[in-house]
């Protein structure tokens, strides 16, 4: 057989790639690079992928994690040698810790040409460390290897991602030639021994998990004053884990990140309330679905309460991770939350719950809550609890995205969300890759979306607007210009040193940044103005709109700071 480098490479990036559309991926994200011309080239070629292309790999990441996050399936990326590959490990970060499944593809010198002073080559074993699910270091491609060899490994890999989640990188190290005029019959003996393989559409070899769990009927719960929780989890999820709390008569806190609302809403607030606390604290069964609470104050009441209480503590999420940061006494069911409900509720059919309404007198405090916020919904000028206060009503028929740090905590304060698909990244709650991660959600759901995010977190992404430029669906981008991190209002950082150290300021707008990038630009200062340019957007524009409030930089902590002893006294 005679031998070709360059042809060898492509057939084993053409085995990886194809095995890999056998476990469901089909969308793939590269980066521009030479080193990984195989990956590249068969990616291209392979008719039942996707490709998606961005110059920048620290935003492709965040792009891809977008789309594993809506569309709940695997999603490659492809980048090349050297810092390339280290610009992916933010999108990694945040795929351990909330289970977003990327496959990446990272190119890289042959061993002889590492640690030696040959140009654009790093370390690149083990360089995701821990933030993967997997790392798999391949050789360089060599005859010596059969395929077979190649899928059984790609095929474990996947399959523990199957079952975990996160990330798993493949390290494609490729000796040079990288480009051949030759084709794969150069190869004819090789690849015969993978034809059965060819010829078929199933993975090589694969596991299989079983749906099914055997629930304890635990109807002792059924006796105890309870109280539901959701966090982040999808919509579905969050309807069922409702018709749960309904069925029960038991209260049901909802985290913005799950799309739904509550009469018991705005508890960020209210718990602040001794009278409705003190109510709250009659629960004796905590039911949590999903995890990655934003309130604080909820956390801090859930480990407070359990510790002191004793209260039974339940919690369901399909992800095996530890998500208990008090580290409480948990029961934590590994298990599709919709079966876990249907089950139970099944088993519990002629049944019902001993305390059920036993907390309806905290709707008062919800609502009363509420009426004391909307106070600060007037028309000018515009604020940001306005903004998180008209997102219960605004672009209803659209899907949400929420950036970190000030914004979603006035979401999670002031607004009800309900009924919508809501994305966010808080996993390790970063606020790099918010536009980038934004495009690759909707680019998976193409549905019009309204983004919320902070001015700091999009100056740190501000080369992802290139991936909104044409977008398959109307896209609204509202960045609440406060100068700077004014989260910090609400922390208690130094005061001496909580302008320059902390906020940071900058003075900058984004108007010819809109204009760098070919996208829709606005400056709304009531919020009558606001209302109409996002509706009519949402209604029949198209591309992207930036719309950018400007607020003064300690608003949003005055206001908050005026309404908390009105809500004490109710």
């Amino acid at each position: 057989m005679s031998q070709d480098q360059a042809v060898l490479n492509r057939i084993w990036c053409q085995t990886l790639l194809e095995e890999m559309t056998r476990f469901g991926v089909s969308e793939v994200c590269i980066a521009p690079g030479s080193r990984s011309t195989p990956l590249t080239l068969e990616a291209a070629a392979n008719h039942n992928l996707t490709l998606h292309t961005h110059y920048d790999e620290r935003g492709l990441g965040f792009m891809a994690l977008g789309m594993a996050k809506a569309s709940g399936k695997p999603v490659a990326v492809i980048v090349t040698s050297g810092t390339a590959v280290a610009n992916l490990l933010p999108a990694i970060a945040e795929s351990r810790l909330t289970g977003e499944k990327l496959i990446v593809l990272t190119a890289d010198r042959p061993v002889e040409l590492v640690g030696c002073g040959a140009n654009q080559a790093i370390n690149q074993i083990g360089i995701y460390s821990s933030h993967v699910t997997q790392a798999v270091n391949l050789p360089s491609p060599n005859v010596r290897l059969p395929l077979n060899w190649l899928l059984t490994t790609v095929d474990e890999a996947l399959s523990q991602q199957a079952q975990h989640g996160g990330t798993v990188q493949f390290n494609c190290p490729f000796p040079e030639p990288l480009y051949s005029a030759n084709d794969a019959s150069l190869y004819q003996d090789y690849l015969a021994s993978v034809s059965h393989w060819q010829q078929s559409n199933q993975p090589y070899s694969e596991r299989r998990f079983s749906d099914a769990h055997a629930f304890p009927e635990d109807a002792q719960m059924l006796s105890r004053k309870g109280l539901v929780i959701v966090g982040s989890v999808r919509l579905t999820e969050a309807k069922a884990a409702q018709q749960f709390a309904e069925k029960l008569g038991w209260p049901l806190l909802c985290d913005p990140q799950s799309g739904i609302s509550s009469e018991w809403a705005h508890f960020d607030l209210w718990l602040q309330n001794s009278a409705a606390k003190a109510l709250l604290d009659e629960c004796e069964q905590v039911v949590q679905f999903g995890s990655r609470i934003v309130s604080k104050r909820l956390n801090h009441w859930l480990e407070q309460h359990v510790r002191r209480s004793n209260a039974h503590y339940c919690y369901v999420s399909p992800a095996p991770d530890r998500n208990n940061q008090s580290h409480l006494p948990q029961q934590h069911w590994v298990c599709d939350i919709p079966d876990w409900i249907e089950t139970k509720l099944s088993k519990w059919s002629a049944l019902s719950a001993t305390h059920a309404g036993w907390a309806d007198e905290l709707k008062r405090y919800a609502d009363s809550t509420a009426e004391l916020a909307k106070l600060h919904l007037s028309n000018e000028p515009m604020t940001e609890i306005a903004l998180a206060l008209d997102l219960t009503e605004r672009a209803r028929h659209a899907a949400l995205f929420v950036g970190n740090s000030l914004i979603v905590r006035l979401v999670d304060m002031f607004s009800a969300v309900d009924g919508r698909e809501v994305f966010s990244n808080r996993g390790a709650s970063g606020i790099d890759g918010l536009v980038a991660t934004a495009a690759g959600v909707q680019r998976a759901i193409n549905q019009p979306m309204l983004m919320l995010m902070g001015d700091t977190s999009l100056l740190y992404d501000m080369n992802s607007l290139a991936l909104v430029r044409s977008t398959p669906q109307p896209l609204v981008i509202v960045v609440a210009n406060n100068d700077g991190g004014a989260i910090f209002d609400l922390l208690p950082v130094p005061a001496q040193q909580r302008e320059a150290l902390y906020q940071m300021p900058h003075g900058m707008q984004f108007e010819h940044a809109a204009a760098q990038f070919g996208l829709g630009y606005a400056r709304p200062e009531t919020l009558a103005a606001y209302q109409s340019l996002v509706d009519d957007h949402l209604a029949q524009g198209n591309g992207t709109l930036l719309l950018e409030i400007t607020t003064p930089p300690q608003q949003a902590a005055q206001q908050i700071k005026q309404l908390m002893p009105q809500i004490h006294d109710l």
